[in-house]
């Protein structure tokens, strides 16, 4: 980080930390209360008369953080007035700002407590070096070779690999739809399905070089419980565990389902309709960009002002007969779902027939083969009329030429009617030299 002065300041500088050159050491030892503690490191930034310092406390492999440790780190940093605490492991974050490890919010009052999983720097260092640069040569053979390290199997350095003891549990009572809400197997599978669909948008996003970022609205991000119930609430009564990501620049949200009962992944995507043209144009439309799209692709299609499901059907039958997804020639059609379905794996781990990698591969293949290759509708500009100058018969006087073509006439101009000088002044010698005053 201190190396690499590109990348330090992408990791600290959205925790605080003003963009100056870091400083770090490693191992420093303290005293609190008579006992000594010694985190992993230190982090310094100081730019004029700013100082930023966090601790860092380093896990590798399936070791945990401790949260009477962490609050130990969190009581020096009050006491020698540092600003933040930083953790790095294998645990990834169900939800965005939220720490893997239960701590006493008491003693984040005065400092702050940041968690970056191993995934997330491997992402950074990925998108610091590939996508956004690295001025130095030499730095960016540094952060070269800290992507080969990570990389390897025995770094310790580890992606997402376990559902966790209550996955078979509860897969087995969402199955016999014995799961209750009070169950305490239910939130930590659902804690674990958020921290999956980070991983999946670390991974695209890392694939990507851009920020695949988890789709949640702000209420759900000021209040995480919220998100929790809302999903053991569908989990017990549908038997689902859904969620979505957001990827820039793309048409809409990817969205994922895990059913549980049916034993599927479902991945997929909404986007408007284009806003002129018959209903079969609209979807004529969408089908072009869909050319290369595997059949069983399931397409539906909503309509202005309707109510539940639209018109729904597969892929290859719509190529044969478009008409098949309009229910109604009279209504407007506003916009598409495209989805796909994958078998779901049962295992709690990886490898063959697993739920994590089951999951991670429709996710990577629905990108792939779908998202990536829808544009949104866009109106054609409108163009200039091209303007026709209107040219008087040659036996006519321009002085008697008294109206001009309008910017809005058509290219058909009509002659005026000519009336001749003769019955001009015969008309002129009726009209009466003064009006009648009553006129």
């Amino acid at each position: 980080m201190s190396a690499v002065r590109e990348f330090g300041r992408a990791l600290t500088q959205p925790l605080g930390s003003p963009a100056a050159a870091l400083q770090t050491f490693i191992e420093v030892p303290f005293e609190l209360d008579g006992r000594k503690l010694i985190p992993d490191g230190l982090i310094r930034a100081t730019r004029g008369q700013k100082s930023w310092t966090a601790l860092v406390e380093v896990k590798t492999g399936s070791n945990e953080l401790q949260s009477e440790q962490l609050e130990n780190y969190l009581d020096v940093a009050r006491e020698f007035g540092y600003d933040a605490v930083i953790t790095i492991s294998n645990e990834i974050s169900p939800l965005p700002g939220q720490h893997p490890t239960t701590i006493d919010r008491k003693k984040l009052k005065k400092v702050a407590l940041h968690h970056w999983s191993w995934s997330e720097v491997l992402c950074e260092v990925v998108m610091q070096k590939e996508h956004r640069g690295v001025a130095d040569p030499e730095q960016a053979w540094i952060l070269g070779e800290l992507i080969r390290y990570l990389e390897h199997p025995r770094s310790g350095a580890m992606a997402f690999e376990d559902m966790g003891q209550a996955w078979v549990p509860l897969r087995e009572a969402v199955q016999a739809r014995t799961l209750r809400a009070t169950d305490k197997i239910a939130p930590d599978v659902v804690l674990r399905f958020e921290a999956l669909l980070r991983f999946a948008g670390l991974q695209l996003g890392r694939r990507l070089g851009t920020e695949v970022t988890p789709a949640l609205s702000r209420k759900e991000l000021a209040e995480p419980q919220l998100r929790l119930a809302k999903q053991l609430n569908q989990l017990v009564g549908d038997g689902k565990l859904a969620g979505g990501i957001r990827i820039p620049d793309t048409v809409g949200t990817l969205h994922v389902t895990a059913d549980l009962r049916a034993g599927t992944v479902i991945c997929g995507v909404d986007l408007e309709a284009p806003k002129e043209g018959r209903p079969a144009t609209r979807i004529n439309w969408l089908l072009r960009q869909l050319k290369n799209a595997p059949d069983s692709v399931r397409l539906e299609a909503f309509v202005a002002h309707g109510r539940g499901a639209g018109a729904s059907e597969l892929l290859g039958a719509v190529r044969a007969n478009p008409a098949l997804l309009i229910a109604d020639p009279q209504k407007e059609i506003r916009g598409f779902r495209v989805e796909i379905s994958a078998p779901m794996g049962a295992k709690r781990g990886t490898g063959r027939s697993s739920f994590i990698d089951s999951v991670l591969n429709a996710v990577s293949s629905f990108y792939e083969e779908i998202v990536q290759n829808l544009k949104p509708w866009a109106a054609t500009p409108p163009k200039i009329r091209a303007e026709t100058a209107f040219v008087p018969p040659a036996d006519v006087p321009v002085a008697l030429v008294s109206t001009a073509p309008s910017s809005q006439d058509g290219p058909e101009l009509e002659t005026p009617a000519v009336v001749p000088e003769r019955e001009l002044s015969d008309a002129a010698s009726l009209i009466p030299d003064e009006l009648p005053v009553d006129a």
